[in-house]
């Protein structure tokens, strides 16, 4: 063990070297290497399960219906990997369970299917239900899983159906499911609004991960217990069958627009997440999730999670703790840059992490249409925030490596905020009572791989963003990723820090929205900014003097996979315009009209306008910007009036919700 410790001190003491020497910052690609798999031109992987086998295969089931073995896939000597199609005709089998038999079970969208090779050929010859549920026909009714439980269990989850908003149009539809080995059934828990990712860890407990939605304010990972709502309430349309562990009805569950977390202490069953993912903060759409058992073969984090998202395509990495009997932990970013929109992760042979993706309809970052890559450590140590530990009066943070002591006690280097969503029945939440916490002491420890940090107040309930940009190592580098969120469900026992003894003084005036100083709570208030009458850039009147209405109208909507349904519109210089922008997608989007050339750019600006984006309707105040709606929600429309600009050219008409806008473009031709 000391020679592991010694060799990774050496490792991490000449990564340092190494980025002086070059005189560049670290980046994540000198700690986590993408290795990318070739795949022959005529195989459409669009992965929907990943199963790694005991040989050093890999198995990969797409959303075509088929299902590939992958020899190689560690690319070991000059070898390429080579692909066999071991199943097909499926349909859209969005996991994948390799079984000690040699067999798979993998969910289709009405079942579970067992593959068996019989002749021992290389090829399934066996298609066999394991078992079957209803379907209505509805395309977003997806299957997921099933994932292996520690105890044996089988674990499947069950989209919500889309109507213009989630709906349970055949049974089980937005539950947690549960199989013995014999295929007996038991309903676990429902509130599920769209679950790709879920997890038994190894202590047995359950997560999910759950994207922006209809009563889901932003991404977020919840503990599923039996018996559990997790907030969506299409589900307990079935919560009245005999076979149901939840009695709460749809009438139970009030629609105010308070956050959940207050709500949950008044609906007995609700169940608050244990991590959000603030919206475009950290991801846009959550996925697989994997418990990190490599015993350091990945890197420092052994026993925490990492989570992928879909659109950003990139995977995040959280950290839990139970304080009083409650989950509740914090995310970080990890790892960003890959081909495509990440839907599975599996742990390989050699602690390396494989990741397959898709984009068809769930259209992400990744400018791929789907691909496989493969995550490995370098074995050089970054310097990471490792965790963030709940403490009565604050928090403390400990480093992956030694801190340098001056910065890491001077306040100036942090910045606390704390802040929430609504839990209603639109699409998504704005972010609401955004507040910055002041820092009253902070105490490093001698080996200066800890610092405790003691805040003027903590919210119960709330996300609490904490930033350290200021931070250095003992030799002198920034944080790889300097931000972390953190949701705090429970207060942490322990012996605070007198006041005293606090060395930081404060002036700025109390909050007076629910705080947590000895276990009291104030109401909150739940208004959100109000979005703002007409504007030079957004006005969404008529004209006084346009007495004979506007030269040309302009009708556009969307289609699936982040895109608008007219890519190109032609309009004279200096008409007069009135453009209604119909959001008929299941997702958030607005129409943003950029001069010729600077689309890319305000779309990169609305990604890093932060806890700032919402009221600002994720459009960056900028003179490029021209004209735009406000974010709207899935089925709604606005109309903005406009003249077109003068100088003729190529302009472009764009959606700037953050992780969109590499996509959904269109052209506005500007004529003479």
């Amino acid at each position: 063990m000391k020679k592991i410790v010694l060799y990774s001190f050496i490792l991490s003491f000449a990564s340092v070297l190494v980025g002086q020497t070059q005189n560049r910052p670290m980046t994540e690609e000198d700690y986590y290497r993408i290795v990318t798999l070739p795949i022959p031109e005529n195989v459409q992987l669009e992965v929907g399960g990943l199963s790694v086998l005991p040989d050093g295969r890999l198995a990969a089931s797409t959303r075509r219906g088929e299902v590939w073995m992958i020899n190689n896939p560690y690319l070991k000597g000059s070898g390429q990997p080579t692909y066999k199609r071991f199943a097909h005709g499926l349909h859209e089998p969005l996991g994948l369970l390799y079984r000690p038999d040699g067999s798979f079970l993998l969910s289709q969208r009405g079942e579970i299917t067992h593959l068996v090779d019989s002749d021992g050929d290389g090829v399934a010859d066996v298609y066999e239900s394991f078992y079957k549920w209803p379907l209505s026909g509805n395309y977003h009714e997806y299957s997921y899983g099933p994932v292996l439980a520690p105890n044996g269990d089988l674990l499947v989850t069950l989209n919500l159906d889309w109507i213009g908003h989630g709906a349970s149009l055949a049974k089980w539809r937005g539950w947690l499911l549960k199989f013995d080995d014999k295929a007996n059934m038991k309903p676990i828990a429902t509130g599920l609004r769209s679950p790709a990712g879920y997890i038994a860890l190894q202590n047995g407990d359950m997560f999910y991960t759950e994207n922006q939605g209809d009563w889901v304010g932003s991404g977020r990972m919840t503990h599923l217990e039996t018996g559990d709502f997790a907030g969506n309430p299409e589900g307990l349309v079935w919560s009245q069958d005999p076979e149901s562990p939840v009695k709460l009805t749809m009438k139970d569950i009030p629609d105010t627009g308070e956050p959940l977390y207050d709500v949950a202490k008044r609906v007995p069953g609700l169940k608050a997440p244990a991590v959000w993912f603030p919206h475009t903060l950290m991801g846009i759409s959550t996925s697989d999730i994997k418990e990190d058992m490599t015993k350091g073969a990945f890197g420092p984090f052994e026993g925490q999670l990492f989570v992928g998202d879909q659109g950003h395509s990139k995977i995040m990495r959280v950290m839990l703790e139970k304080v009083k009997g409650r989950w509740q932990g914090i995310c970080f970013p990890f790892r960003e840059g890959f081909q495509s929109g990440i839907l599975r992760m599996v742990w390989g042979l050699d602690g390396s992490m494989f990741v397959g993706q898709t984009s068809r309809g769930w259209s992400a970052t990744g400018k791929d249409p789907f691909g496989i890559q493969r995550l490995v450590w370098t074995g050089q140590m970054p310097f990471e925030m490792k965790k963030v530990i709940s403490k009565p009066d604050g928090f403390e943070v400990e480093f992956t490596l030694p801190v340098d002591k001056k910065t890491a006690q001077d306040p100036a280097s942090y910045q606390f905020n704390s802040f929430t969503y609504k839990y209603h029945h639109n699409y998504g939440s704005p972010i609401i009572n955004a507040s910055e916490r002041a820092i009253r002491h902070i105490v490093v420890s001698d080996n200066g791989l800890k610092a405790r940090i003691v805040l003027d107040s903590l919210k119960l309930g709330y996300i609490h963003e904490i930033k350290a940009e200021g931070i250095r190592s003992a030799a002198g580098l920034p944080l790889l990723h300097n931000v972390g969120y953190y949701t705090l469900n429970e207060i942490a026992e322990g012996e605070k820090i007198p006041a005293s003894q606090w060395t930081v003084s404060v002036s700025k005036p109390a909050d007076n929205s629910m705080t947590a100083h000895s276990g009291h709570t104030m109401p909150v208030s739940t208004t959100a900014a109000p979005k703002g009458p007409s504007t030079a850039k957004r006005n969404v009147e008529q004209p006084a003097d346009w007495t004979n209405g506007p030269d040309q109208v302009i009708t556009l909507g969307t289609v699936p996979g982040l895109k608008f349904d007219i890519t190109q519109v032609q309009v004279k210089a200096g008409s007069r315009i009135k453009w209604v922008f119909n959001n008929n997608d299941d997702m958030l989007h607005n129409c943003v009209i950029v001069k010729p050339g600077t689309a890319n750019p305000i779309g990169e600006s609305a990604i890093k306008l932060g806890l700032k984006g919402p009221d600002l309707q994720y459009v960056p105040k900028s003179s490029n910007v021209l004209f735009h709606t406000n974010i709207l929600q899935p089925e709604t429309s606005e109309a903005i009036y406009f003249i077109a600009p003068n100088e003729p050219g190529d302009y472009t008409f764009l959606c700037t919700f953050p992780g969109h806008h590499t996509l959904m473009q269109g052209k506005l031709k500007v004529t003479k």
